[in-house]
């Protein structure tokens, strides 16, 4: 997808194999991949220049869950207009409303259905 080169994604995932099988699909669209641990590198990350144009973030993770990450980011003016869609293994029900409660912009559960990812990627990438 055309829309996609260039663009930079920020992949926020503790488990190494979502982040290679994310990271290894997303690289055929030519994205910029990024990735970080949990929510605190997450926020390192989108400090710097320059920012990502979309970041997955997982909400179960250590040292700052998925959920805390949003709230700093709904709170800081330079992170806010990020794009965040929440991955989530637990599609328990009011989980996507929590989700999108805490500042996700979109939500989708694990496994996640590539096909799916890519039209809501598509939806808020300019």
């Amino acid at each position: 997808m055309e829309k996609f080169r260039n663009k930079t994604v920020l992949i926020v995932d503790d488990e190494r194999n979502n982040v290679f099988a994310l990271s290894s699909y997303l690289d055929t669209f030519d994205m910029k991949i990024v990735t970080a641990t949990n929510g605190a590198e997450a926020i390192a990350m989108m400090e710097k220049t320059p920012k990502p144009d979309i970041v997955l973030m997982d909400m179960m993770m250590p040292v700052m869950d998925g959920y805390e990450a949003l709230e700093i980011m709904k709170q800081r003016y330079e992170l806010k207009d990020i794009p965040v869609i929440a991955v989530t293994a637990r599609a328990m029900k009011g989980d996507q409303e929590r989700c999108l409660a805490a500042g996700a912009w979109d939500y989708i559960s694990k496994p996640v259905d590539l096909k799916l990812l890519v039209e809501k990627m598509s939806s808020w990438i300019v």
